[in-house]
């Protein structure tokens, strides 16, 4: 391959994506030279405007767009009365895509102890806030089964304690140490279907 850095560069970029490697990189790469004015040149306004309008919501971690405000803590047409944590915006577009939950989502944007993230990171303090403003009258803990995902989901039940709502989580269908954006709609539905308290201190 030829040494041209602006190539180098960019399959350096691509191979840091999920899935893919070096390998996957320079075929993509290639793709997008060979097609730059189907693919290069609307990427790239496409990338732009993501990077200027598109940032996660301070309030529910939820992405939002600068220019229309958050779709979901914002929604004013539909007043529900349930809010599914999960730890990423994944996770979110797993369980919507699933159709199984109507409700408000909010996305912690990690778990306790997890890649360095420390509890105060975290949108936890936010989540509370929801829930006394919002008049919740339950709170499903959607968190992985990992031992991050259910230290994190004991910590907002504690959060939570003195307040009078219903706190849920999942059904233990749950493969032990399942992440919840690689489940099928059919696992999702039926953890959702058959969710039960979540057990007090």
């Amino acid at each position: 391959m030829q040494n041209i850095s602006e190539l180098e560069e960019l399959i350096k970029l691509i191979s840091k994506l999920p899935g893919l490697g070096p390998r996957s990189a320079k075929r993509i790469v290639l793709k997008m030279i060979n097609n730059r004015e189907e693919l290069i040149k609307p990427m790239a306004k496409s990338l732009a405007d993501v990077y200027k309008n598109i940032c996660r919501c301070k309030i529910c971690g939820s992405l939002k767009s600068n220019t229309i405000g958050c779709n979901n803590c914002e929604n004013v047409k539909n007043r529900y009365t349930k809010i599914c944590v999960v730890e990423n915006i994944a996770d979110q577009w797993s369980i919507e895509a699933s159709t199984v939950f109507q409700g408000y989502f909010h996305i912690l944007g990690g778990t306790i102890a997890s890649n360095n993230i420390n509890k105060d990171e975290l949108l936890i303090d936010a989540l509370v806030h929801r829930v006394k403003k919002e008049n919740i009258e339950e709170v499903i803990l959607a968190t992985s089964t990992t031992v991050e995902g259910q230290t994190t989901a004991f910590y907002i039940q504690d959060c939570l304690k003195d307040i009078e709502v219903k706190i849920s989580k999942l059904a233990q269908g749950l493969p032990i140490g399942a992440e919840i954006e690689n489940l099928d709609d059919g696992s999702l539905i039926y953890a959702f279907k058959n969710r039960n308290s979540f057990p007090k201190n």
